[in-house]
């Protein structure tokens, strides 16, 4: 039953061997997982994949072989398997219309939803759901997982469903970029080529080999051509936002990241969720324990550089405006104070948006980065990105 699987593997491209899928399937009937789905994920990953280049590949490969389970008859699996109860909890998820989403309303600010939190998690002794007061499931309370309510901390929920919480109580993992993808076009590096500046150092040292067969052959003797070495001068700074709401612009992010690694000699980067805030880092899998303080980096690297930051710029206005209001953590800055540090730190830059232009207007969140950047976002379109290496190249 697991070979589609094994043949998904290959596809992506995960050099996984017959030994090794042998392997899998000798975890799997000696018992290691049982109606575990994590403890599946990670048995498989740990049997197939011996580089951690490919575990990216193998997330893809193994979602593609097991979506669709959740349309198996709940009725026919029931009676054939005793399924625990923390797999049927997304059951009791929350579904709502659009006007019934209307007449929810928000506990009306940041610093009283924090309040209000507080006091819930004093109170609540346990477990509830389909209300909206308490921490629980399937309700319009601003607090859990599964329900609805426009402004509220989301707890014990893998992703985001409607993009309405000011925050995420739980850590969650993030894949980092694969800047091996094989790029859909490429027009996306003839873009990115407007910010290469080509500089000329020293006398004329390397080999013109062109050169000197046309001029061998014209001479009938061998003459030897030079030309002044080339070295790509321009230096890039990346910071790209992972997880959450990107993870529908994966593709695009990958494509444009690999084309950046091939273009550019000298291309620092680094990961950050949402807004800039006090870290950063270069490892999604080790975002919470191996970050980098922003401080250092805009130590480290000199005003010489290109500084592009690609993300969707779609969050909480609180996560840009207010102390405390990043996603998953407390920030004792707000973002746009880092914001405003990159900008005066790196004067040339730009800020590249997944999310179609036309949009924009819509959220509220995109505005306030447009009006930190000074109107320096662009499109994540080959029109775009080539509007934003002309604004970096002035």
């Amino acid at each position: 039953m697991f070979l589609p699987f094994f043949d998904n593997l290959r596809k992506n491209g995960v050099p996984v061997s017959l030994r090794e899928y042998l392997s899998f399937l000798e975890g799997m009937s000696r018992g290691l997982v049982t109606y575990d789905v994590e403890g599946f994920y990670y048995l498989a990953r740990t049997a197939m994949v011996k580089d951690e280049r490919n575990i990216d590949k193998f997330d893809r490969a193994f979602a593609e072989t097991f979506k669709g389970l959740e349309d198996i008859k709940l009725d026919d699996v029931l009676q054939a398997v005793n399924i625990p109860a923390d797999w049927l909890e997304k059951l009791a998820e929350k579904h709502l219309s659009a006007a019934e989403m209307e007449e929810i309303k928000a506990l009306g600010g940041f610093d009283k939803l924090m309040e209000t939190l507080k006091q819930r998690l004093e109170e609540q002794k346990g477990r509830h759901q389909g209300g909206n007061k308490w921490i629980g499931t399937a309700g319009t309370s601003p607090f859990g997982a599964h329900g609805y309510n426009p402004e509220g901390v989301r707890i014990g929920q893998e992703k985001s469903n409607h993009q309405r919480a000011v925050k995420v109580w739980d850590k969650r993992e993030f894949k980092n970029l694969d800047d091996t993808v094989e790029l859909g076009t490429r027009n996306i590096k003839v873009a990115l080529k407007r910010l290469r500046r080509w500089a000329r150092d020293g006398a004329a040292e390397e080999l013109d080999l062109d050169g000197t067969i046309r001029s061998t052959a014209e001479q009938g003797y061998l003459d030897v051509k030079t030309r002044p070495e080339r070295r790509n001068a321009v230096k890039v700074l990346l910071f790209l936002d992972a997880g959450g709401s990107m993870d529908p612009h994966v593709k695009v992010v990958e494509e444009l990241f690999s084309a950046a690694r091939a273009e550019f000699k000298h291309l620092e980067y680094y990961y950050f969720h949402n807004c800039l805030y006090e870290g950063v880092w270069r490892d999604n899998r080790r975002r919470w324990d191996a970050q980098t303080p922003t401080w250092e980096v805009l130590r480290t690297y000199g005003s010489d550089y290109k500084c592009i930051f690609v993300g969707d710029a779609s969050m909480s206005p609180y996560e840009i405006a207010y102390p405390g209001g990043a996603n998953e953590h407390w920030n004792a800055e707000a973002g746009q104070v880092w914001l405003e540090r990159a900008r005066e730190q790196w004067p040339h830059h730009v800020w590249i948006n997944p999310v179609p232009e036309k949009y924009w207007s819509y959220t509220q969140s995109i505005k306030m980065i447009r009006e930190i950047f000074e109107d320096r976002m662009v499109p994540m379109t080959l029109q775009g990105i080539e509007r934003g290496m002309k604004e970096m190249a002035r």
